[in-house]
């Protein structure tokens, strides 16, 4: 059968058509089209593209009425080379049947990307691994102008993050003859220079400070001068500009000739079409003047900008600004005010008659301070959703400025809904019992900040991706609250084993489930791998050090007993055994432990609900075999003999901290009171002296008080400032009796308990000294901290973190020895990681400035052989050193 055949060429400029046949009977005749019925066409020659899509580009209908030759086809033909997709397009003609006509659209497809080969100057392959990194998601697609004007710009964005601004991209292509229809991008890339910011010029500059100017233009730095220069000096820096480099001329151009000029040979941070450096410098200006708004200069403006290069290496940057008049505050008033009086939002307000005009103070004091100190948490607070604050100027006469606060306080709102998403394993009640927004109450700031705050301290969320959004409904004077949270792993488990040889079995075997549910040990299908989502804590712990030591630990705590008041409930059991061994590696002395506690807290409501109270009843029996560890008060060694320590523990506290893992505000402030029964006065003796230590102490009587306090501030974006200070002080009832010789405190050392028992002593660690309490522990302790913390990653499936810290500290054995500014001094550096299986983990080294126990040390022979000799490891494992 003989195939008519029509070809169009579309040339890219004019678009012409043009047409070839193979039929020796037909001639068409281009100066008279004839129309048409498209029977029917076709597409051939697709390997990956669908033919459906590729019909409905061209825009062609079976059924309805074409020229040939006319603009139909030549218009379906441009919608094919549009896409970018072909690398040939023709059509033909396969029938005509009377008027009707049957059509083959003819393409062939542009090759799929395949991979990258990459060559050029300094190709390392972690720079290679970058790239690809960034260009893995161009794999697969057809190789187009437009895909290989990508990767040029994708391999531009990573060469300018590393300071590279204008490095020669070519890119070449090759056929894959691995693959069917493919192709190879071959990328030749010459970083150029690296290119970094020499000088910067501000010019204009009178009453701005010089410090504040450079803290506004932060992203912006001078790796070697920044100068400042006054009104006057304006033309002399132009003609030094002018003089020292070429690309002047480019200065009276506005900002975008300049970047238009330099696109394809300059790639400067300021120019380049990366929105992040872009938005960088416009944000770094916009803060200038914000900064000179701050100071009364209201009519601020920067009004000329100009980056030219100074070397192949670096560029200068030269600012203008013209500081304008310095205004000032004059009358205020305030407009639509019902709720409170004027002169209060005037209190509230805080700015007088007179103050240096500011408008970033204005702002903040109507708008959302931090503090909670503005006119708009007032309304907020009171549940005015639906207020609004408008600051507008109603007089400007001379460098006085007269405002007119305009006030819309809108009707109360009142929370409807609460809804909460994302808790796949809490329980709903476990957060709402939290949350200060409840159902029917009026809206309030204030107890949205809060209950956030609740939400994150419950230790089962990310705290970073918690959401709170507030949905208003205006129509009907209420307001939904959604709350959204993401799960994080709360649950630990710590485990180890070994074989020590004639130590035997050793090993630790910890488990610590923090969100666990009793209610539903015995449900069908909620163990997953284990009941959970009620916020109850179960711990289990199992540790042995073959002969040496073994101890078991069991506790329960249900933050809500009964479920409508938090009133925690706690309940603990634990049993040590402790033995020394002599040189043959037998038994040579025993300490066993055994012990219970039972506890109660609640929250309370005055002064605020930031107060906790909680008590214990604890109960432990210290039995003693040859073992030497503890003093009685008047020196004498206690080895053998059971002993009683019956306590009553009250804890007195308030905690503000934002977040339980890495807190950046807040203060967490306890004074802790442990009492005995004065037995030595209930039951009175004469003979004290004449009593054997067994017989004195069997049941153990003091009275012994903590003072523990941490403050968190926030040093900007990343850094906190932690500071803390503790102090302890073991009392006794009665001086015959003397001070008792377990409950005492063990100064010094990493804090973990090491060749000392768990039980019978406080370890208060000293990072950068050994334990340097007097023998038998002290009866009093001082210990302050300072440190600097930095966030490396707060991931909640990793939260790591470095610091800083400066530690004193010392301890005495009585108040007559006691010299609170005679203290041992240490400085050092630390990591802590927080993993959710194995909880927190850190080392510290810490560098300590004193011998113990606490002289000056005044010999050294170097600064590093000074650090060798008075340098201590810390090793963190499971708890913060106290």
């Amino acid at each position: 059968m003989k195939k008519i055949i029509l070809i169009f060429l579309v040339m890219m400029l004019t678009w012409g058509k043009s047409f070839s046949q193979g039929l020796d009977s037909l001639t068409i005749d281009y100066s008279n089209p004839k129309k048409y019925i498209l029977a029917s066409y076709e597409v051939t020659g697709t390997n990956f593209l669908d033919q459906n899509i590729i019909k409905s580009l061209t825009g062609l209908v079976a059924g309805e009425e074409i020229l040939i030759p006319g603009e139909d086809i030549s218009k379906a033909i441009r919608n094919l080379w549009k896409q970018g997709l072909f690398s040939d397009v023709s059509v033909f003609i396969n029938k005509i049947d009377g008027d009707k006509v049957h059509l083959e659209i003819r393409i062939q497809e542009k090759p799929k990307l395949s991979t990258f080969e990459f060559s050029g100057k300094n190709m390392k392959k972690g720079t290679i691994e970058d790239y690809n990194k960034k260009l893995d998601i161009l794999k697969g697609k057809p190789v187009t102008e437009a895909l290989k004007l990508n990767v040029k710009n994708t391999i531009g964005d990573v060469l300018q993050e590393k300071k590279y601004l204008y490095p020669t991209i070519t890119i070449t292509e090759k056929k894959d003859s691995t693959l069917p229809n493919s192709a190879i991008l071959m990328v030749n890339v010459d970083p150029g220079y690296k290119i970094k910011v020499g000088e910067i010029d501000f010019v204009g500059v009178e009453e701005g400070d010089p410090r504040k100017i450079r803290k506004a233009m932060k992203n912006t730095k001078a790796a070697t001068s920044v100068k400042f220069f006054k009104p006057e000096d304006k033309e002399v820096l132009t003609d030094k500009t002018k003089r020292r480099n070429f690309l002047y001329t480019l200065a009276n151009l506005n900002f975008s000739s300049v970047r238009d000029f330099l696109s394809d040979r300059v790639r400067l941070s300021f120019f380049k079409s990366s929105k992040f450096n872009e938005e960088n410098y416009e944000k770094d200006k916009r803060a200038l003047i914000d900064y000179y708004n701050s100071i009364g200069h209201r009519d601020a403006k920067i009004t000329f900008d100009t980056v030219y290069l100074a070397s192949k290496s670096a560029m200068n940057v030269q600012i203008v600004v013209d500081e304008g008049k310095k205004y000032y505050f004059r009358n205020i008033e305030f407009k639509g005010n019902s709720k409170y009086e004027s002169a209060y939002l005037q209190k509230i307000l805080g700015i007088k008659k007179g103050d240096v005009y500011n408008s970033e103070l204005l702002q903040k004091k109507l708008n959302l301070d931090p503090n909670g100190t503005d006119v708009s948490t007032l309304y907020y607070d009171d549940g005015y959703l639906f207020f609004t604050v408008n600051p507008t100027e109603t007089a400007v006469v001379g460098d006085s400025i007269d405002l007119e606060i305009r006030i819309n306080e809108g009707p109360q709102a009142t929370i409807d809904k609460v809804i909460i998403e994302g808790n796949d394993k809490t329980n709903d009640h476990v957060i709402r019992r939290e949350l200060r927004t409840v159902p029917g109450n009026k809206f309030s700031r204030t107890d949205l900040i809060r209950s956030q705050r609740e939400i994150a301290n419950l230790g089962f969320f990310d705290a970073e991706k918690i959401e709170v959004n507030p949905i208003p409904h205006p129509e009907t004077g209420t307001v939904d609250i959604q709350y959204k949270v993401v799960e994080k792993s709360a649950d630990q488990v710590e485990l180890s084993a070994g074989w020590g040889g004639s130590e035997g079995l050793i090993g630790t075997l910890g488990l610590s489930f923090n969100n666990f549910s009793v209610k539903n040990i015995f449900k069908k299908g909620s163990w997953s791998p284990l009941p959970t989502g009620d916020g109850q804590k179960l711990s289990i712990r199992a540790q042995s050090n073959g002969k040496r030591y073994q101890s078991y630990n069991f506790s329960f705590t249900e933050p809500w007993l009964g479920g409508r008041k938090p009133n925690a409930f706690s309940i603990s059991a634990f049993s040590s055994r402790f033995q020394t061994l002599d040189a043959n590696r037998d038994v040579s002395g025993k300490q066993i432990t055994n012990g219970f506690s039972i506890g109660l807290g609640t929250r309370l409501k005055k002064p605020d609900d930031y107060f906790i109270v909680q008590s214990s009843l604890n109960f432990q029996n210290y039995n003693l075999k040859n073992f030497q560890q503890f003093l009685a008060s008047n020196g004498e060694s206690i080895s053998d003999g059971n002993f009683n320590n019956l306590n009553l523990k009250i804890v007195f506290a308030r905690n503000s901290i934002d977040q339980p893992i890495f807190p950046t505000s807040g203060a967490n402030v306890e004074l802790i009171g442990q009492f005995t029964p004065p037995y030595s006065l209930i039951k009175k003796k004469d003979n004290y002296n004449d009593l054997s230590p067994n017989e004195k102490y069997r049941w153990i009587e003091y009275h012994k008080w903590r003072l523990n306090v941490e403050w968190y501030q926030s040093l900007g974006k990343k850094f906190v400032l932690r500071t803390a200070a503790k102090f302890g002080f073991l009392g006794k009832y009665n001086d015959k009796v003397g001070t008792s010789p377990f409950e005492r405190f063990e100064v010094g050392g990493n804090g973990l308990p090491g060749n000392i028992t768990l039980f019978g002593q406080d370890i208060i660690a000293h990072r950068g000294y050994n334990v340097y309490s007097p023998n038998g522990g002290a009866s009093i302790f001082n210990k302050f901290t300072l440190e600097v913390r930095y966030p490396f990653s707060l991931n909640p499936q990793a939260s790591v973190w470095g610091l800083a810290f400066f530690e004193a500290g010392n301890a005495w054995n009585s108040f007559k020895d006691y010299n609170p500014f005679k203290l041992n001094r240490s400085v050092g550096i630390g990591i802590r990681a927080m993993l959710p299986m194995f909880g927190l983990l850190g080392v510290d080294y810490g560098v300590r400035f004193d011998n113990n126990p606490g002289s000056l040390i005044t010999k050294s022979n170097g600064f590093f052989d000074y650090i060798g000799k008075n340098g201590e490891f810390t090793i963190i494992l499971g708890f913060e050193p106290e």
